[in-house]
């Protein structure tokens, strides 16, 4: 008995002894910031950081291979906290909001009933799921059950709903989601999303050149959140008072109420909102990140450059604004009349911008005042060139006889004060929206016979159809059908003109060539001549011995870039707008700005440009031709001043609708996706019916 005992005591001895000698053999020292850091974490171990657990992502931010922002789901609280243990300063972390692209849920059509497991993923793998549309939401809630902080919850209708308030953007239900319509998004995530192909979209989400979420801010307006709809708007348009007063509307062309009888009256919403926010002086704040210490020259102070300089610096950029003329707004300020925008409101917005930190250069111009070796060398990163199309097209390649005025400088001197001595006849050339804006401006200078005469059959017309109707009128006689043959002179000022008849403008692959018949002519008295035949961009700042040379331009004087990132033969210079485009709508060179500062600030930030493959063209598959479960209802127009009341001022035109017709308005909206829509029931045409009832007591 002894014996053992002393040899089980030996034995311990011994064990004790090696133990020791091997627990300072292989002693490892563990930093004892791993375990505060580790206490400092959420504690929910939900893996958003890309680690098995808290425990594992603290010791990785401790060893550098994590930053201290990497709990996800802990917020900045959290991120400061770790950031004062770790000796580091955390910086700016912007709060992401989560984001479901999906508004079907069930309101699409199913290919089959799905009796299997009731799992998203699983319900994927048979066939794609059993909705017709492959980018739906199945409605299985494997979303909700991923979430480790009980933040989401099925809807009635099977579509997910998330609390904010219990969101920490961990980005579990990302994962989960089989078809990739959850998201979580910042404030500069939004500013430089752009549609695609991939996302579920309505066919006035799809027409909108500016690619706002129209179906988004019109719920807005019905719920009562005008402040939130704003916002939403400002994401992809940062001038909606001005858009909401001049924009064509080819989203409400594709609206699926006209299937019914007419479009949601979706411009005059946007206007609506727009003016909430000036008529009662309150600037909504938008979220604008802090200076990341680049610097970014915008070149062109209209639409297309406004909305570059806002959205960089939105993103956190310096921005400066180089503009030729006295006053920013280019096009929107000297090309559109007063009585369709009121300068005083296109000043207000301008204010706004500029009021977020942009400096503002004006009375400069590209090649007359400075070039790009000037922007380089003063600390300029990128260069945006947006510069417009201001040249008019002429009728002869000789000097115009005096009193021939060309469109845009026309209207430009009439916004400008200047005084015209038109005579009592004038006769306008062209078809398109500058046409009718320079002969209702000559109405509102007094003048009695104006006739216009263009290329195009009445139907073929490019101007918009209000504002052929509004021009008759006021007294505009439109004549279709003739073109130019020659000017009829006296002594170098005009007298008159000569038409022929125009047989057809476009050849058969849809290129503009005109065809006369040179037997059907006629002469025109008249005292002045407006030229309202297009226009084209000043690159004269273009020389061979400068930086600029290395730019490429069409024959037309526009410029090139590339497709995908608007981005110049000359790195760090992107150029868009009506540079670019030649002539277009406002609300086409707004979205050109923005597409500009993504690619810059991915440029500068990164040193490559994304490439996104983005919706240009309407998607058949959302092209419906009849609507069900649609009743008709009335569509809210703007109050226009009789023809009486406008024909010797230049006082605003049309009037903001008001927020009761406005919330009606949102609520003939159906909520389009690409298939499905929401039913509308009449509620003046379902009153009617309830009181039928009641009285005959049925």
């Amino acid at each position: 008995m002894w014996y053992s005992l002393a040899f089980l005591g030996g034995l311990g001895i011994f064990v004790g002894i090696a133990l020791g000698i091997a627990s300072k053999v292989f002693y490892v020292k563990i930093d004892k910031r791993i375990l505060e850091v580790q206490d400092a974490l959420l504690g929910a171990n939900c893996g958003a950081c890309g680690y098995a657990g808290c425990a594992a992502c603290a010791e990785a931010i401790v060893k550098g291979e994590a930053p201290v922002t990497a709990c996800v789901a802990g917020g900045p609280t959290i991120h400061d906290n770790v950031g004062r243990i770790m000796g580091m300063e955390v910086g700016i972390v912007e709060p992401k909001i989560w984001e479901s692209y999906c508004n079907g849920g069930e309101r699409s059509e199913r290919k089959y009933i799905y009796e299997g497991v009731e799992d998203c993923r699983a319900a994927d793998k048979l066939f794609k799921g059993d909705l017709i549309c492959e980018i739906g939401c199945l409605g299985l809630g494997t979303c909700v059950n991923v979430c480790p902080f009980d933040a989401i919850r099925m809807g009635k209708n099977h579509l997910p709903i998330t609390d904010p308030s219990r969101c920490r953007a961990c980005g579990k239900c990302v994962e989960a989601c089989p078809r990739g319509i959850i998201s979580l998004l910042s404030a500069s995530d939004r500013i430089l999303h752009f549609n695609t192909v991939e996302e579920c979209l309505s066919p006035c989400r799809q027409a909108c050149p500016s690619d706002i979420d129209i179906p988004r801010y019109i719920k807005q307006i019905r719920e009562g959140d005008i402040e939130g709809a704003l916002l939403t708007i400002k994401e992809r348009c940062p001038l909606p008072l001005s858009i909401g007063r001049v924009c064509p509307r080819p989203c409400e062309e594709v609206c699926r109420r006209n299937l019914i009888d007419e479009p949601v009256a979706i411009n005059s919403l946007k206007r609506f909102c727009a003016d909430y926010e000036y008529v009662n002086n309150k600037r909504i704040p938008v979220p604008v990140l802090p200076d990341n210490g680049h610097k970014v020259a915008v070149v062109g102070g209209g639409p297309s450059g406004l909305s570059c300089a806002y959205y960089l610096r939105r993103l956190g950029y310096t921005v400066t604004i180089f503009e030729a003329e006295p006053k920013l707004g280019g096009m929107l300020r000297y090309g559109i009349p007063e009585y369709r925008l009121p300068k005083k409101i296109l000043d207000w917005e301008i204010e706004g911008i500029l009021k977020l930190g942009i400096e503002a250069r004006k009375n400069v111009k590209l090649g007359r005042d400075f070039n790009l070796e000037f922007l380089f060398a003063n600390g300029y990163e990128a260069v945006y060139i947006s510069i417009g199309a201001w040249e008019s097209y002429t009728l002869t390649k000789d000097e115009s006889p005096d009193g021939v005025y060309l469109g845009t400088k026309f209207l430009e001197g009439a916004s400008k004060g200047e005084k015209f001595d038109l005579g009592e006849k004038v006769v306008v050339i062209g078809g398109g929206n500058v046409a009718m804006d320079a002969a209702r401006t000559a109405v509102r200078m007094g003048v009695k016979n104006i006739k216009l005469y263009c290329l195009e059959k009445r139907c073929e017309m490019p101007a918009l159809d209000e504002e052929i109707e509004e021009a008759i009128e006021e007294g505009v006689n439109i004549n279709c059908s003739w073109g130019f043959y020659r000017y009829i002179t006296d002594n170098g000022r005009i007298k008159g003109i000569e038409l022929q008849r125009c047989t057809s403008v476009f050849d058969e692959e849809g290129r503009f060539n005109p065809k006369y018949d040179p037997s059907e002519r006629m002469t025109v008295d008249a005292d002045s001549i407006i030229l309202t035949i297009g226009q084209h961009p000043d690159a004269s700042f273009v020389r061979p011995d400068e930086r600029s040379g290395h730019l490429k331009l069409t024959r037309r004087q526009t410029i090139i870039v590339d497709e995908e990132t608007g981005e110049t033969s000359e790195p760090f210079v992107f150029a868009g707008g009506d540079f670019r485009t030649g002539p277009d709508i406002a609300t086409k060179a707004i979205s050109e700005g923005r597409f500009a500062a993504r690619s810059i600030h991915y440029k500068l930030t990164e040193g490559h440009i994304p490439v996104i493959k983005r919706q240009k063209d309407l998607i058949p598959e959302s092209q419906l031709e009849k609507l069900e479960g649609v009743d008709k209802s009335e569509k809210v127009k703007e109050k226009t001043l009789p023809p009486e009341e406008r024909l010797d001022n230049f006082n605003e035109l049309k009037e903001t609708i008001p927020e009761e017709k406005a919330i009606y308005e949102a609520g003939r909206c159906l909520q389009c996706g690409i298939y499905c829509y929401n039913p509308y029931i009449n509620p003046v045409k379902e009153k009617k019916k309830t009181e039928k009832k009641e009285l005959s007591g049925t």
